[in-house]
Protein backbone atom coordinates (compact mmCIF):
# COMPACT_ATOMS: atom_id res chain seq x y z
CA UNK A 1 0.00 0.00 0.00
CA UNK A 2 2.07 3.29 0.49
CA UNK A 3 1.81 6.71 -1.07
CA UNK A 4 1.53 6.71 -4.22
CA UNK A 5 4.52 6.61 -6.91
CA UNK A 6 5.27 10.37 -7.66
CA UNK A 7 4.51 10.07 -11.57
CA UNK A 8 0.87 9.95 -10.82
CA UNK A 9 -0.65 12.99 -11.67
CA UNK A 10 -3.81 13.03 -10.10
CA UNK A 11 -4.58 16.64 -12.04
CA UNK A 12 -4.53 14.77 -15.10
CA UNK A 13 -8.56 14.50 -16.22
CA UNK A 14 -7.56 11.19 -17.27
CA UNK A 15 -7.29 10.80 -13.41
CA UNK A 16 -10.42 12.23 -12.29
CA UNK A 17 -12.70 11.93 -15.40
CA UNK A 18 -14.76 9.34 -15.36
CA UNK A 19 -14.51 6.75 -18.33
CA UNK A 20 -17.58 5.61 -18.65
CA UNK A 21 -20.77 7.41 -18.19
CA UNK A 22 -24.21 6.70 -18.48
CA UNK A 23 -25.29 7.83 -22.19
CA UNK A 24 -27.65 10.07 -20.69
CA UNK A 25 -24.64 12.12 -19.40
CA UNK A 26 -22.91 12.63 -22.50
CA UNK A 27 -25.71 14.31 -24.15
CA UNK A 28 -25.73 16.07 -21.43
CA UNK A 29 -22.15 17.40 -21.71
CA UNK A 30 -21.43 21.15 -22.41
CA UNK A 31 -19.17 24.13 -21.32
CA UNK A 32 -20.24 26.36 -18.74
CA UNK A 33 -20.36 30.05 -18.85
CA UNK A 34 -18.76 29.63 -15.16
CA UNK A 35 -16.01 27.79 -14.23
CA UNK A 36 -15.70 24.59 -16.41
CA UNK A 37 -14.16 21.42 -15.75
CA UNK A 38 -10.69 21.12 -14.87
CA UNK A 39 -10.79 24.51 -13.29
CA UNK A 40 -9.34 25.89 -9.67
CA UNK A 41 -11.93 24.59 -6.99
CA UNK A 42 -13.90 22.48 -9.72
CA UNK A 43 -11.30 19.24 -9.08
CA UNK A 44 -11.73 17.53 -5.91
CA UNK A 45 -9.60 14.81 -5.25
CA UNK A 46 -8.73 12.76 -1.56
CA UNK A 47 -6.42 10.12 -1.64
CA UNK A 48 -5.45 7.75 1.78
CA UNK A 49 -3.41 5.10 2.19
CA UNK A 50 -3.73 2.62 5.92
CA UNK A 51 -1.19 0.94 7.35
CA UNK A 52 -1.55 -1.07 10.25
CA UNK A 53 1.10 0.05 12.82
CA UNK A 54 2.22 -0.07 16.53
CA UNK A 55 -1.33 -1.84 17.62
CA UNK A 56 -3.66 0.58 15.57
CA UNK A 57 -4.19 1.63 11.72
CA UNK A 58 -2.49 4.96 10.95
CA UNK A 59 -2.80 7.29 8.02
CA UNK A 60 0.12 7.17 6.25
CA UNK A 61 -0.53 8.55 3.12
CA UNK A 62 -2.78 11.39 2.26
CA UNK A 63 -2.99 13.93 -0.62
CA UNK A 64 -5.89 16.21 -0.85
CA UNK A 65 -7.11 19.09 -2.99
CA UNK A 66 -9.84 21.41 -2.15
CA UNK A 67 -13.13 20.93 -2.35
CA UNK A 68 -12.18 17.44 -0.49
CA UNK A 69 -10.49 17.55 2.26
CA UNK A 70 -9.86 15.97 5.93
CA UNK A 71 -8.54 16.93 9.60
CA UNK A 72 -6.53 13.43 10.97
CA UNK A 73 -8.07 10.75 11.85
CA UNK A 74 -10.17 9.98 15.02
CA UNK A 75 -9.80 7.13 16.99
CA UNK A 76 -13.07 6.81 18.92
CA UNK A 77 -14.55 3.72 19.52
CA UNK A 78 -14.25 2.26 22.84
CA UNK A 79 -14.69 -1.34 22.20
CA UNK A 80 -12.19 -1.10 18.73
CA UNK A 81 -9.52 1.70 20.11
CA UNK A 82 -7.20 0.67 16.99
CA UNK A 83 -9.71 1.71 14.17
CA UNK A 84 -9.08 4.95 12.76
CA UNK A 85 -12.20 7.19 11.75
CA UNK A 86 -12.10 9.84 9.28
CA UNK A 87 -14.30 12.44 8.41
CA UNK A 88 -14.62 13.49 4.79
CA UNK A 89 -15.10 17.28 4.42
CA UNK A 90 -16.09 19.36 1.25
CA UNK A 91 -15.00 23.16 1.53
CA UNK A 92 -17.20 24.04 -1.14
CA UNK A 93 -20.79 23.61 0.80
CA UNK A 94 -22.08 21.25 -2.07
CA UNK A 95 -21.39 19.78 -5.68
CA UNK A 96 -22.10 22.33 -8.42
CA UNK A 97 -22.08 21.75 -12.06
CA UNK A 98 -18.88 20.53 -13.92
CA UNK A 99 -17.84 19.60 -10.59
CA UNK A 100 -15.13 16.09 -10.62
CA UNK A 101 -14.45 14.22 -7.17
CA UNK A 102 -12.43 11.49 -7.10
CA UNK A 103 -11.35 9.58 -3.69
CA UNK A 104 -9.39 6.87 -3.48
CA UNK A 105 -9.14 4.94 0.22
CA UNK A 106 -6.37 2.06 0.14
CA UNK A 107 -6.61 0.14 3.54
CA UNK A 108 -3.38 -2.51 3.89
CA UNK A 109 -3.36 -5.50 5.67
CA UNK A 110 -5.07 -5.79 9.07
CA UNK A 111 -6.06 -1.86 8.74
CA UNK A 112 -9.37 -1.01 10.63
CA UNK A 113 -10.78 2.02 9.16
CA UNK A 114 -14.27 3.63 8.86
CA UNK A 115 -14.50 6.53 6.53
CA UNK A 116 -17.33 8.90 6.69
CA UNK A 117 -19.24 12.46 6.10
CA UNK A 118 -18.97 15.34 8.04
CA UNK A 119 -22.74 16.04 6.41
CA UNK A 120 -25.17 15.52 3.97
CA UNK A 121 -24.13 15.92 0.34
CA UNK A 122 -25.61 18.78 -1.31
CA UNK A 123 -25.75 18.59 -4.81
CA UNK A 124 -26.86 21.65 -6.48
CA UNK A 125 -29.04 22.53 -9.43
CA UNK A 126 -27.36 23.05 -12.90
CA UNK A 127 -27.73 24.86 -16.29
CA UNK A 128 -24.74 23.37 -17.86
CA UNK A 129 -22.74 19.82 -17.97
CA UNK A 130 -22.90 17.76 -15.14
CA UNK A 131 -21.11 16.75 -11.66
CA UNK A 132 -18.92 13.21 -10.69
CA UNK A 133 -17.50 11.56 -8.05
CA UNK A 134 -15.50 8.40 -8.25
CA UNK A 135 -14.70 6.65 -5.19
CA UNK A 136 -12.05 3.76 -5.23
CA UNK A 137 -12.27 1.61 -2.04
CA UNK A 138 -9.50 -0.94 -1.63
CA UNK A 139 -9.20 -3.10 1.31
CA UNK A 140 -6.12 -5.25 1.98
CA UNK A 141 -5.95 -8.99 3.81
CA UNK A 142 -7.38 -9.20 6.86
CA UNK A 143 -8.87 -5.56 7.22
CA UNK A 144 -12.42 -4.15 8.37
CA UNK A 145 -13.13 -1.20 5.97
CA UNK A 146 -16.64 0.84 6.58
CA UNK A 147 -17.52 3.48 4.49
CA UNK A 148 -20.43 4.79 5.17
CA UNK A 149 -21.62 8.59 3.98
CA UNK A 150 -24.26 10.91 5.29
CA UNK A 151 -27.32 10.86 2.33
CA UNK A 152 -27.15 12.64 -0.78
CA UNK A 153 -29.54 16.19 -1.06
CA UNK A 154 -30.28 16.57 -5.42
CA UNK A 155 -31.62 20.16 -5.48
CA UNK A 156 -34.07 20.82 -8.22
CA UNK A 157 -32.25 19.95 -12.10
CA UNK A 158 -28.98 18.82 -10.13
CA UNK A 159 -27.19 16.03 -12.71
CA UNK A 160 -25.04 13.42 -10.93
CA UNK A 161 -23.54 10.33 -11.54
CA UNK A 162 -21.34 8.40 -8.55
CA UNK A 163 -19.24 5.52 -9.23
CA UNK A 164 -17.99 3.33 -6.84
CA UNK A 165 -15.22 0.70 -7.32
CA UNK A 166 -14.77 -1.30 -4.61
CA UNK A 167 -11.46 -4.20 -4.36
CA UNK A 168 -11.94 -6.64 -1.57
CA UNK A 169 -9.25 -9.49 -0.29
CA UNK A 170 -10.72 -12.61 -0.31
CA UNK A 171 -10.49 -12.37 3.85
CA UNK A 172 -11.59 -8.83 4.51
CA UNK A 173 -14.77 -7.11 5.34
CA UNK A 174 -16.22 -4.15 3.55
CA UNK A 175 -19.54 -2.58 4.69
CA UNK A 176 -20.59 -0.08 2.22
CA UNK A 177 -23.58 2.30 2.59
CA UNK A 178 -25.65 4.90 0.20
CA UNK A 179 -28.48 7.09 0.96
CA UNK A 180 -30.34 9.59 -1.65
CA UNK A 181 -33.24 11.49 -0.79
CA UNK A 182 -35.65 13.30 -3.17
CA UNK A 183 -34.42 16.39 -2.53
CA UNK A 184 -35.42 19.48 -0.11
CA UNK A 185 -38.35 18.28 0.45
CA UNK A 186 -39.32 21.64 3.18
CA UNK A 187 -38.85 23.73 -0.49
CA UNK A 188 -41.30 21.39 -1.77
CA UNK A 189 -38.53 19.89 -4.27
CA UNK A 190 -39.88 16.31 -4.55
CA UNK A 191 -37.59 14.02 -7.02
CA UNK A 192 -37.21 17.56 -9.01
CA UNK A 193 -33.50 16.71 -9.97
CA UNK A 194 -32.94 15.91 -13.57
CA UNK A 195 -30.37 12.49 -13.42
CA UNK A 196 -28.93 10.66 -10.83
CA UNK A 197 -27.23 7.34 -10.95
CA UNK A 198 -24.97 5.69 -8.95
CA UNK A 199 -22.90 2.53 -9.92
CA UNK A 200 -21.32 0.05 -7.86
CA UNK A 201 -18.65 -2.42 -8.72
CA UNK A 202 -17.05 -5.07 -6.48
CA UNK A 203 -14.36 -7.33 -7.04
CA UNK A 204 -11.37 -9.26 -6.22
CA UNK A 205 -8.01 -8.65 -6.23
CA UNK A 206 -7.62 -10.21 -9.38
CA UNK A 207 -9.77 -8.97 -10.99
CA UNK A 208 -12.77 -11.36 -10.67
CA UNK A 209 -16.11 -9.40 -10.71
CA UNK A 210 -18.08 -9.83 -7.35
CA UNK A 211 -20.91 -7.78 -7.91
CA UNK A 212 -22.74 -4.65 -9.83
CA UNK A 213 -25.62 -2.34 -8.41
CA UNK A 214 -27.22 0.33 -10.66
CA UNK A 215 -29.37 3.10 -9.83
CA UNK A 216 -30.66 4.82 -12.27
CA UNK A 217 -33.49 8.10 -11.03
CA UNK A 218 -34.66 10.97 -13.06
CA UNK A 219 -38.34 13.27 -12.43
CA UNK A 220 -40.79 10.85 -14.01
CA UNK A 221 -38.91 7.40 -13.52
CA UNK A 222 -38.35 7.66 -9.53
CA UNK A 223 -41.93 7.40 -8.61
CA UNK A 224 -42.42 3.84 -10.64
CA UNK A 225 -43.16 0.94 -8.13
CA UNK A 226 -39.90 -0.99 -9.58
CA UNK A 227 -37.90 2.17 -8.18
CA UNK A 228 -39.06 4.15 -5.36
CA UNK A 229 -42.89 3.50 -5.60
CA UNK A 230 -43.15 7.20 -4.66
CA UNK A 231 -41.07 7.24 -1.46
CA UNK A 232 -38.96 9.60 -1.12
CA UNK A 233 -35.34 8.47 0.53
CA UNK A 234 -33.90 4.75 -0.48
CA UNK A 235 -30.90 3.68 1.64
CA UNK A 236 -28.62 0.67 0.63
CA UNK A 237 -26.13 -0.87 2.85
CA UNK A 238 -23.33 -3.69 2.16
CA UNK A 239 -21.63 -5.84 3.32
CA UNK A 240 -19.24 -7.99 1.67
CA UNK A 241 -17.21 -10.26 4.08
CA UNK A 242 -16.51 -13.96 4.25
CA UNK A 243 -16.41 -14.12 8.17
CA UNK A 244 -19.76 -15.16 8.49
CA UNK A 245 -22.34 -17.19 6.16
CA UNK A 246 -24.01 -15.34 3.74
CA UNK A 247 -27.39 -16.83 5.00
CA UNK A 248 -26.84 -15.54 8.62
CA UNK A 249 -25.93 -12.04 7.29
CA UNK A 250 -29.23 -11.53 5.61
CA UNK A 251 -31.34 -12.98 8.14
CA UNK A 252 -29.33 -10.54 10.96
CA UNK A 253 -30.21 -7.57 8.60
CA UNK A 254 -33.82 -8.83 8.29
CA UNK A 255 -34.21 -9.09 12.13
CA UNK A 256 -32.51 -5.80 12.68
CA UNK A 257 -35.03 -4.10 10.61
CA UNK A 258 -38.75 -5.96 11.07
CA UNK A 259 -39.32 -3.30 13.96
CA UNK A 260 -39.35 -0.24 12.07
CA UNK A 261 -42.63 -0.82 9.62
CA UNK A 262 -40.80 0.21 6.33
CA UNK A 263 -40.46 -1.20 2.83
CA UNK A 264 -37.46 -2.94 2.56
CA UNK A 265 -35.88 -6.13 1.02
CA UNK A 266 -32.87 -8.12 2.07
CA UNK A 267 -30.90 -10.91 -0.05
CA UNK A 268 -27.41 -12.18 -0.16
CA UNK A 269 -24.76 -11.34 -2.87
CA UNK A 270 -24.05 -12.87 -5.71
CA UNK A 271 -21.11 -15.79 -5.29
CA UNK A 272 -22.22 -16.02 -1.45
CA UNK A 273 -19.36 -13.20 -0.70
CA UNK A 274 -22.14 -11.36 1.64
CA UNK A 275 -25.47 -9.67 2.38
CA UNK A 276 -27.40 -6.37 1.30
CA UNK A 277 -30.40 -4.77 1.94
CA UNK A 278 -32.29 -2.12 0.51
CA UNK A 279 -34.76 0.37 2.27
CA UNK A 280 -37.37 2.90 1.13
CA UNK A 281 -38.92 5.36 3.28
CA UNK A 282 -40.34 9.21 3.59
CA UNK A 283 -39.09 9.83 7.51
CA UNK A 284 -35.28 10.92 7.20
CA UNK A 285 -34.82 9.98 11.20
CA UNK A 286 -36.71 6.73 10.65
CA UNK A 287 -34.71 5.80 7.14
CA UNK A 288 -31.24 6.96 9.09
CA UNK A 289 -32.41 4.75 12.34
CA UNK A 290 -33.12 1.84 10.21
CA UNK A 291 -29.58 1.94 8.72
CA UNK A 292 -27.81 2.34 12.15
CA UNK A 293 -29.93 -0.45 13.06
CA UNK A 294 -28.31 -2.58 10.42
CA UNK A 295 -24.67 -0.92 10.95
CA UNK A 296 -24.93 -1.98 14.58
CA UNK A 297 -25.96 -5.50 14.10
CA UNK A 298 -24.00 -6.26 11.37
CA UNK A 299 -21.36 -4.67 13.88
CA UNK A 300 -22.03 -7.06 16.58
CA UNK A 301 -22.37 -10.09 14.66
CA UNK A 302 -18.43 -9.71 12.81
CA UNK A 303 -16.93 -8.36 15.46
CA UNK A 304 -18.96 -9.32 18.86
CA UNK A 305 -19.18 -4.70 19.45
CA UNK A 306 -21.77 -2.45 18.82
CA UNK A 307 -22.01 0.20 16.35
CA UNK A 308 -19.88 3.44 17.76
CA UNK A 309 -21.45 7.11 18.33
CA UNK A 310 -20.22 9.24 15.94
CA UNK A 311 -20.46 12.23 17.15
CA UNK A 312 -21.89 14.32 14.89
CA UNK A 313 -24.23 17.66 15.61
Amino acid sequence: MGPRPATVNRLDPAYYEQARLPGRFAALASVPDTLPAGSPAKVGILDLAFERMGGRTELVGRYQKTPLQIMRPLYIDPHLPEMAFVYVMATGGGVAQADRYRMDLRCGANTQVHVTTQAATKVYGMEHDYATQSVRVEAGAGSFVEYLPDPLIPFAEARFHQHTQVTVADDATVLLGETITAGRLARGERHAYRILATDLEVRRPDGRLLLVDTLRLDAGAAFGPAVLAGHDHVSSFFVITAGKPPGELADTLHTALAEYELPYGVSVLPHDCGAWVRVLGDSPPRVADAGRAAWDATRRLLTGHPAPDLRKP
